[in-house]
């Protein structure tokens, strides 16, 4: 069962907590929920939250379907696909982030277009 509700422009996506990044999810869990404008790159959102915390287990290479903190820019991260920074069809951030959950589905963001409001929540249960 999904631990996270993602709303980006109006749709629907569910992500799961990832282990080894303790320090950072706990940092995310007590801002939840989190929502912003978020700029896009290639195919990346990324927004500012209120939260400061130190990488964990960074890596700029990271799975489709990545949520992460970027602690160079205090933002949040969704990664579906290429962005400027691959090499090949592999998502690659900027710079190292600290991967904290995964979307489950990535498919609906293949439309998207442009930047888009995200809103992140945890899953009523």
């Amino acid at each position: 069962m999904a631990d996270l509700h993602v709303t980006v422009d109006g749709r629907d996506l569910e992500a799961s907590w990832t282990d080894g990044t303790a320090d950072t999810r706990a940092a995310l869990e007590d801002a939840l929920p989190l929502e912003g404008e978020a700029t896009r790159w290639g195919d990346e959102l990324y927004f500012e939250i209120p939260v400061d915390v130190p990488a964990e287990n960074a890596r700029e290479r990271v799975p489709e379907g990545a949520v992460a903190y970027w602690p160079a820019g205090n933002a949040l991260c969704l990664f579906w696909g290429e962005t400027p920074a691959s090499e090949g069809e592999e998502p690659h951030a900027a710079s190292p982030v600290t991967v904290v959950a995964r979307l489950e589905d990535v498919s609906p963001l293949s439309s998207l277009e442009g930047g888009a409001r995200v809103r992140l929540e945890r899953v009523s249960r």
